[in-house]
């Protein structure tokens, strides 16, 4: 992957500014906001997998989980246990981004790792566990408002592996009304729309509680303010990130220049003086595009001439 694209994944995309009142349970700052709530998560969770739990609380260090040092780690949106020891992480993914399939995986193994000491013998330790991923928008195109996901043996019909481990992926946009319950229907057009008009008089009466708390933090002075900071420190990442992706035009547009100069002879101290550039700068460039040529591939020199850039 080249560099300029390593760089586009890592900078928000550039959004038209929502007040905190229009925003959705979809949107990243709300669902936050709203989740730092326990009863709100216990609500998310029932509707979600169509389920009562009699309790849950925090999962300790819920938010970020470490891997060994200096290997990736997650932020998790939010991880409980409920009254039985489950754990449920719940995450809210707005846009197709990733291979979710494979990050559910890579949480599963992070979530399992702390319940097993050093030289433990045995597995039953590790706890049942289900992650949750509201989406917006049909990951798996068949138009289903929940996926449902376990490890079953292929050649037996319905012989479940046992590791007790389930994957949920939603689907605000489903369609298949018949095949389930109303209050998830009712609560995924919600995520989406976190409006109070969207809601029936005769919807579930937990969508009803989660849409006050929500209606309560729209009208808060202090979360107002605590939205507007967040905006502003991601529009400067959003701005650096553009500064930063014209520097990395103008490098590569710079060593495009001096081999086009190199293939038609010219010599570095030639090709400094036209370009009014730093001649080891140039020489540098030569020594590593002549290494390439007759290719000249512009991301490779770009890459290997990383040590030699101006500031």
């Amino acid at each position: 992957m080249t560099e300029t694209k390593q760089l586009n994944k890592q900078m928000p995309e550039k959004a038209d500014f929502k007040p905190l009142k229009e925003l959705n349970l979809i949107d990243d700052f709300l669902f936050d906001v709203t989740t730092a709530d326990l009863e709100a998560c216990k609500i998310i969770i029932e509707l979600s997998l169509g389920i009562t739990l009699r309790s849950i609380k925090w999962k300790e260090g819920q938010k970020v989980v470490h891997n060994l040092p200096g290997k990736r780690g997650i932020r998790m949106d939010f991880c409980v246990e409920d009254g039985d020891g489950n754990f449920i992480d719940v995450e809210m993914q707005k846009r197709n981004e990733g291979n979710i399939p494979k990050r559910t995986r890579f949480y599963q193994a992070l979530l399992d790792a702390p319940f097993l000491k050093s030289g433990e013998k045995g597995f039953d330790n590790l706890r049942p566990s289900c992650i949750v991923v509201i989406c917006g928008f049909d990951l798996y195109h068949h138009g289903k408002y929940r996926y449902t996901f376990g490890n079953y043996c292929e050649e037996v019909l319905g012989l479940p592996l046992g590791d007790e481990c389930k994957k949920v992926i939603l689907n605000t946009k489903g369609s298949n009304n018949s095949e389930v319950e109303q209050s998830l229907i009712d609560f995924l057009h919600y995520v989406e729309k976190s409006d109070e008009k969207i809601l029936s008089e005769n919807c579930d009466e937990r969508l009803k509680r989660l849409h006050s708390k929500i209606a309560q933090l729209k009208q808060s002075g202090e979360m107002e303010a605590a939205y507007m900071r967040t905006e502003e420190w991601e529009r400067l990442i959003r701005e650096s990130g553009e500064k930063i992706g014209e520097k990395i035009g103008r490098e590569k547009e710079k060593i495009q220049m001096i081999c086009r100069a190199l293939q038609k002879g010219k010599t570095p101290e030639e090709i400094a003086e036209f370009l009014d550039e730093d001649l080891k700068v140039v020489q540098e460039i030569s020594r590593i595009a002549q290494s390439l040529a007759p290719e000249y591939d512009i991301e490779k020199i770009y890459i290997l001439t990383d040590k030699v850039r101006q500031p």
